[in-house]
C-alpha cells in the first residue's frame, strides 16, 4: 500500500467512501500521478510536485489543489462551498462535484506542467 490509499484506508465510513470517491479520479485525470506525501498530507504528486490531497477534519473535509489560485479559480463556479486560502472545503452529505474535482486536479496539473515547462526553456 502506498500513502494515499493507506491514509483512506484509515478513515472511518461515511468519510472513507467520499475521499476514495474524489481521490480515485486523480489517477484517470493524471495517469502519471504518484501517491506519496506534502505537507504532512498524504497526496498525488505529478512531475515531483504535489497535486492534490484530501484532509478530513472535525469541519468536514478539505481538497487541496496546493495553489491558491487553482483554489480561486474553482470555487468560483461552485455554489455554496466554504474555502480557505489553499483548499475547498465540503461534507460527507454535500462532497465536491465531479466538474469540480476535475477542475481542481486539472487545472493543478496545467499550472505545475506550465512552471517545469517554462524552467526548460
Amino acid at each position: 500500500m502506498t500513502e494515499v490509499t493507506e491514509y483512506v484506508a484509515s478513515l472511518p465510513d461515511p468519510e472513507r467512501a467520499v475521499v476514495a470517491g474524489l481521490l480515485d479520479r486523480v489517477p484517470a485525470l493524471v495517469p502519471d500521478a504518484e501517491q506519496g506525501t506534502s505537507y504532512g498530507m498524504a497526496a498525488y504528486r505529478h512531475r515531483g510536485r504535489p497535486l492534490v490531497a484530501v484532509a478530513v477534519g472535525p469541519r468536514g473535509c478539505t481538497a487541496y489543489p496546493f495553489s491558491s489560485d487553482v483554489t480561486a479559480a474553482v470555487l468560483v463556479t461552485l455554489d455554496g462551498f466554504d474555502a480557505t486560502k489553499g483548499g475547498i472545503r465540503f461534507t460527507v452529505d454535500r462532497p465536491l462535484p465531479g466538474e469540480g474535482v476535475r477542475a481542481l486536479v486539472t487545472g493543478r496539473r496545467a499550472e505545475i506542467d506550465a512552471a517545469l515547462d517554462r524552467r526548460r526553456a
